[in-house]
């Protein structure tokens, strides 16, 4: 059953995934929002924090995995 709920889990995931010109491929964190059940963005917010914080405790760039973005 787990492997089943995986497979669907990321079967959804990877629907909203979008590539760049270069076939980098991202997320729109509207679309994650979502996906992970956050139905407030002030909530869903504290996660990305964490997530960047995660990420540049070990030295990686943030810049790298996050981008601002205003354009949807």
């Amino acid at each position: 059953m787990k492997n089943e709920i995986i497979k669907l889990l990321t079967e959804d995931f990877e629907t909203y995934a979008n590539k760049t010109e270069n076939g980098i491929t991202f997320w729109f964190a509207l679309d994650l929002q979502h996906l992970l059940a956050y139905t407030e963005w002030r909530n869903f917010a504290k996660v990305i924090n964490k997530v960047k914080t995660a990420c540049d405790i070990p030295g990686h760039q943030i810049i790298d995995h996050f981008v601002t973005s205003t354009k949807r």
